[in-house]
């Protein structure tokens, strides 16, 4: 069994939280949501309700296997947060996996963790990951090292197949 860490704020997108997760919880690993409250109750971009079980202030990248980062337009706002940048950093830091989808990639470009490697997301931030020196790929997926990036909900089924293999011993 793998812990994995999931972050959100309000205006995740449900599916690229849910999915994942509830694929991961399926192979019998363990996802703690945070978000910057814990204990309370974030909606997702379509509505679907979701109770955050840490603060992510109280989150260390050592209690953790492997980073989940939806997109929606949380990750807007979660970029602007120090402590969610020093997580993903640590987490690229120590080879750990990192999935993000859509809009998600924001916050890797924040934490500064792009520079040299292929990733995807929504074709509306194509040009701040390349820009953030990453080479954006029109692809479902894309695997760089520890990175898994996808562009939107429609490529989850391969997005979660391969979250799940990478965390395989």
């Amino acid at each position: 069994m793998k812990k994995i860490l999931a972050i959100i704020d309000h205006v995740y997108e449900d599916l690229e939280l849910w999915y994942p997760k509830l694929r991961l919880e399926e192979e019998g690993h363990e996802v703690t949501v945070a978000a910057p409250l814990a204990g309370e109750t974030y909606s997702g971009k379509h509505g679907y309700p979701c109770v955050s079980d840490a603060a992510i202030q109280d989150m260390k990248e050592s209690d953790f296997d492997a980073l989940l980062v939806p997109g929606g337009f949380a990750p807007d706002k979660l970029r602007r947060d120090p402590k969610v940048l020093s997580l993903v950093q640590e987490f690229d830091r120590n080879q750990k996996p990192i999935a993000h989808i859509c809009h998600a990639g924001w916050i890797l470009i924040s934490a500064g963790v792009l520079k040299g490697k292929r990733t995807s997301g929504t074709v509306g931030i194509k040009d701040d990951l390349n820009n953030a020196g990453g080479t954006w790929v029109d692809e479902p997926l894309v695997i760089d090292g520890n990175q898994i990036a996808s562009r939107t909900p429609k490529d989850l089924p391969v997005f979660g197949k391969a979250f799940v293999d990478m965390l395989k011993d």
